[in-house]
Formats: structure tokens, sequence, C-alpha cells
């Protein structure tokens, strides 16, 4: 067996991949092993885990690192487009193509393509890219005229694959081309250790880019990080480590001022297990999620009600709101935070019984989450399915659903 140690570390470090599980360095291992032979390889793992670095590290270790790499997000694109832009289009081939474009295939002749979320993409994209797979050939959309392509292709996603090939939803045999080589990249609840190294790496990275004081976790808190169960995995860990970082700036962070940036719904004290299907990719997971933080916000909505309905029983606002009692009462980022007169204005309105209150379904929750998050974001819909946790593709097939567009 050969010794990659030295390289492994090397990686870790030009990628900023930060972490010491054996399942990881292993991942990465592969990675490296791969790289200088033109095989297809095919990347697994939970939404968030970080799959994207891992074309980048056998681009730059293969023969083909000094020749054009390309990523391309095959969720995000629609399916009326997607031909056109992987494999180009001829002037006139549809409505809209004023003149002839190259595809991704085109452009990156002789160098590498990552496809991500491969799984999303549609069985006719997926015939084509089966063709250029076994031949190099492939047809621009509008044209018969056959061109080549030498290509290494990388490809990731988060579905159980053989799921997807009994529904019918993905080819068998391209699947067996696109995994030639596979390489699993491991949630982060099993990768021990490293989510403490994660959190520290990012509360540090955003200290030095925003210039703000730096925090510090105790013990206490470090415990929550360990035992959480992380669905959202490195990306999720990330959006609330800034979180922590912006709003308690210069503070050693411990149990009380971590616990409200993370959901209650995952806060289990027992180390999680995979789920049957291996803790894949499932728009059922992911509704659960959505439901689950909205679940959460009306929580936090009936504890300001309660206390407001304190306030019109006699109680002036000001003594209300410095109350230690009253205080504790409201979670913690937006007692802190958040301007009082802004969080009891719009909630202020005349009582009354709660049997008169209009009964919300799941469905109409749902689109006002959406709609919301969607508003946050000034109508940015990757910034949305991040903030979200969905993938870009189930917001797409939302925002039609509910008539957001």
């Amino acid at each position: 067996m050969i010794d990659l140690s030295s390289e492994v570390q090397q990686a870790k470090s030009r990628f900023g991949i930060v972490g010491n599980a054996p399942a990881l360095t292993a991942a990465v291992q592969r990675a490296i092993r791969v790289a200088p032979i033109d095989l297809s390889v095919l990347i697994t793992g939970e939404s968030g885990t970080g799959k994207e670095f891992f074309p980048k590290i056998i681009h730059a270790y293969g023969s083909r690192k000094h020749s054009k790499y390309i990523a391309v997000n095959c969720g995000a694109i629609p399916e009326g487009t997607i031909d056109s832009e992987l494999f180009g289009h001829e002037k006139g081939a549809f409505t809209g193509a004023v003149a002839s474009r190259k595809g991704y295939f085109e452009e990156a002749d002789g160098g590498t393509i990552f496809l991500d979320e491969v799984a999303e993409l549609p069985l006719p994209t997926q015939a084509r890219l089966l063709r250029v797979l076994e031949t190099g050939e492939f047809l621009k959309v509008g044209s018969s005229t056959v061109q080549k392509t030498n290509i290494r292709v990388v490809a990731a996603t988060n579905v159980n694959m053989a799921s997807a090939i009994e529904e019918g939803r993905f080819r068998e045999d391209l699947y067996y081309r696109l995994s030639t080589v596979g390489i699993n990249i491991p949630p982060l609840r099993d990768r021990g250790d490293d989510v403490v190294l994660l959190a520290k790496k990012f509360a540090l990275d955003f200290s030095e880019r925003y210039r703000t004081p730096s925090i510090a976790f105790e013990e206490s808190a470090e415990d929550i990080l360990l035992h959480y169960r992380w669905p959202g995995n490195v990306r999720q860990l990330k959006n609330i480590i800034e979180q922590v970082a912006l709003f308690e700036a210069g503070n050693d962070i411990d149990t009380s001022m971590l616990k409200p940036y993370i959901p209650v719904s995952g806060m289990s004290f027992t180390p999680a297990t995979l789920s049957p299907e291996g803790g894949a990719h499932s728009y059922a997971s992911e509704r659960e999620l959505l439901f689950n933080m909205i679940f959460r916000m009306r929580n936090e909505i009936d504890t300001l009600r309660a206390t407001i309905e304190q306030l019109d029983h006699g109680t002036s606002a000001t003594a209300s709101f410095t109350d230690a009692t009253a205080v504790d009462e409201l979670p913690h980022s937006l007692v802190k935070f958040t301007p009082i007169q802004d969080i009891i204005r719009p909630l202020q309105r005349p009582a009354q019984p709660e049997s008169e209150e209009p009964a919300l379904t799941l469905e109409d929750t749902e689109r006002e989450t959406i709609r919301r998050a969607l508003e946050r974001n000034e109508g940015r819909r990757k910034a949305t399915a991040q903030e979200l946790n969905i993938s870009e593709r189930t917001l797409y097939r939302k925002i039609k659903e509910y008539g957001l567009e």
C-alpha cells in the first residue's frame, strides 16, 4: 500500500478541508489515488457534507490539471434548457436562440467537468450523457453534426441511487458508467471531534473576515455541538456558527448562549444513527426539516404573544421587558438584539378567542415560510434554498406550485 499521508494532509490544507475522521481521510486518499487515472468518479453523501471539494482534488492531482475545470449544478438548471447548457445549441434551434452557443462539454474539452446533483438530470439528458461517456460524442441542440470531446466526468449526488434506479428516475446503465470509482463522504454526525474543529475554524474565519471580536467555546457548548444531529451537515454548522460569531462576538460561548441558535427538533444528546436508506436525500426529509423550522418559529411567536398579553393586563412595556422573568421567556437572540418595538408592533392585535383564529394548513404555512425566505434573500433562490436547507430544484418546484414567481 502506498503511503499517501503527506499528500492527504497537503490536499486538506490546499482545499480547506478540516477534520481527522478516518472516513474523511479515506475519502481524500481515494480521490488522490484515482486522480491520475482517467476514470469516471461518482461522489456520494448527504447534502452539505462538502462533496464539491473532491472533484477539485481529482482535477488538481490528475493529468488534466492545466486544462479547464467546469462545475455544473444540474439541479439548478431548468429542464427545458439543460441540454443546451451542457451540449450547446445552433442558431434558431429554439425560440430565443439568436446565435450558436458552445455547451459545457465543448468548453471543457481536454479538461474536467463536475456534474453536481447529477440525479436531477431529466431522462433524455441522461441518454445524451451516456453517449458522451461511452463514445465521447454529442450533438448540439438543433444540429445533426456529431462532435467529439475529450473530457473527464466527475459527478456527485445526495440521492439514494438504488432507489432512483428502481423508481425509474435514473438510468441503471448511466449509473454504472458514472460510478466506475465511488467516493462516499461521511455525514458530519459521524465525524466525531471534527465538529468542534470546524466550529472553531468557522468562528475564526468570520472574526478575521469581518474584524469582530473572536468567540471561544466552553466545554458545555462543545458537548451540544458534538451530540446534535446536524441534518444540514457542514453547511448548517457554518451557518449557525456565523450567527453565533456575529451576535455573541467577544463572548465565551456556553450552553445558554448556543442553544437558541440550534433547532430544538434536532437537540438529541445520544449519538444519531443513519436512516435505513443510509442517510440518503429525499424530498420527504427536506419537507420534515422545513416543517420543523416552521413549528419552531410558531413556538417563538406564541411566546411573544403571551408576553404581549401580559402587557395588555396593566404592565407597562418598559417594565415587562426589563424584568428578568419576562426576558427569560423570550428567544435569546430576539431579546438581545431586536428593538422591542419591532417585536411588538406586528404582533399586537385585538384579543380574540383561540377558536376564532383561522386554521392554517401545512401547505399554507409552507408557502408563507418560502415567501418570507425569498423576501429576506431578495429573491436569490440559491441563498433561499440554503437557508431552508432544501435543494434548489425543490425550491423551484415549490415556487411554481405555490405561484411565488
